[in-house]
């Protein structure tokens, strides 16, 4: 990845690639689940916390990966589920049927994920028997030609019968062309005790893998199409999809109508019957039904705009509420601020909430009207029903019902404009006479 940060953190719809595995895991309530990373990965044991780690000092392979956490899983008398996590489009119903596959009435000892991809280069091929059993897996440098011509591959991923299996990992070998400790022996290992293996076949698009910058753009594109068609399944309207990019935890209402070229980040909730409007980029933000935002808006973490709320051109919403009705239409930056039931907040109002050394809160009560190009300097409260003249720069406690001009007095100056193009054209025309010499 030329990255200083692990494959793994690298991020997928706003979420990092290994978090997506651990969220396919939840459903099935697994116990311990534990990730093996490399020493100095403390950034990956915080994204899957309260997973358990296993740090796997040397990189010898699968199979000393999984090693690696065997002392972790003693006593484990259940089944075992190995993913890996730069492989972040697995489902939960995939692996629920590996699980029950591994619990059928023949019980393997070992279920192994398919896939039949449309090049199976160097992946690993799945050798069945007759009666459909898996044989053994064999990777692509070490297979004959007759191997490689199988076109159903090995994904990695596994159910294993832990009592079973995991007491096999003393015997793999390293004897092979890459000199590592490969999990795909396990099967060879299970069969000549004589116990069944099987596989369950998956589409090879779930299990797409990422090792480089162009697999993260190609993964990011096939991810955000499966969000667009889940988005519009569930009752969005996206009059642009290929122009709109969600995150992975992006929650949308019914009749929700979203415009070309709008960003959700991650954290954000939308109600039903909102319309978003074109250009809009929204992260940690909470949207009431109803309400419409943009176009050119931009909703940061901590916004939260009530039932039927309007937040409009070019305005920013930085850890603020409006509440319902509340309206800002135009050029205005709300940040840290509590915004009352159909208050209406004019052009160009800003609430300066950051004196440089700490942020403030405003409150404006409800039915406040604030005028064009007016600056609240928190903290300060503005009583409900309390007009802001246009041009007022507030920084005391505005009482309710009360009219506020905080701008300096306006001077007319008669017959001035005139003179002062006067004065300025005869200056034009003096500097234009050519010198004589």
């Amino acid at each position: 990845m030329k990255s200083r940060w692990p494959k793994v953190m690298h991020r997928l719809a706003g979420r990092p690639m290994i978090g997506h595995v651990v969220e396919s895991l939840r459903p099935l309530r697994c116990d311990p689940v534990i990730a093996v990373i490399a020493p100095g990965m403390e950034d990956v044991a915080k994204a899957v916390a309260p997973a358990a780690v296993a740090y796997q000092r040397k990189q010898l392979g699968t199979g000393h990966a999984v090693t690696a956490a065997a002392s972790r899983l003693r006593g484990i008398k259940g089944d075992l589920l190995v993913l890996y996590g730069d492989t972040p489009f697995i489902s939960t119903a995939t692996l629920q049927a590996m699980l029950r596959r591994r619990r059928a009435g023949d019980d393997p000892a070992i279920v192994v994920l398919g896939m039949r991809p449309t090049d199976p280069g160097e992946y690993g091929r799945l050798v069945l028997g007759r009666d459909g059993g898996l044989e053994a897996i064999v990777e692509a440098r070490d297979a004959t030609s007759d191997e490689r011509a199988i076109g159903l591959c090995n994904s990695g991923v596994m159910a294993l019968d832990a009592p079973r299996v995991l007491p096999l990992l003393k015997a793999l070998r390293n004897d092979n062309a890459k000199g590592e400790y490969y999990l795909t022996d396990l099967v060879g290992l299970a069969r000549a005790q004589g116990w069944r293996a099987a596989i369950v076949e998956a589409p090879a698009e779930e299990l797409v893998g990422v090792n480089s910058r162009a697999d993260l753009a190609a993964a990011e594109a096939l991810l955000q199409a499966r969000l667009r068609r889940r988005a519009m399944a569930q009752g969005a309207t996206l009059i642009d999809p290929a122009s709109v990019f969600f995150s992975a935890d992006t929650r949308l209402g019914r009749d929700v109508v979203i415009g070309p070229n709008v960003v959700f980040g991650p954290g954000v909730a939308v109600g039903d019957n909102v319309e978003i409007r074109a250009f809009c980029h929204i992260e940690g933000a909470r949207i009431g039904a109803g309400a419409v935002v943009g176009p050119f808006a931009r909703l940061r973490p901590g916004a939260v705009l009530g039932t039927g709320a309007h937040v409009g051109n070019f305005v920013e919403v930085k850890n603020a509420r409006l509440a319902a009705g509340a309206k800002a239409n135009h050029l205005t930056y709300l940040g840290d601020a509590e915004i009352g039931a159909a208050a209406n907040i004019g052009a160009g109002t800003i609430t300066a909430n950051y004196d440089g050394f700490r942020k403030s809160r405003t409150r404006i009560g409800a039915g406040v009207s604030v005028g064009s190009n007016s600056v609240l300097v928190a903290p300060v409260t503005v009583g409900k029903g309390a007009i802001i003249g246009a041009g007022s720069v507030v920084t005391e406690t505005v009482p309710a019902d009360a009219l506020v001009l905080a701008r300096g007095r306006q001077t007319n100056l008669k017959g001035r404009a005139r003179k002062f193009r006067a004065e300025r054209t005869r200056g034009l025309k003096s500097k234009s006479k050519p010198k004589r010499g």
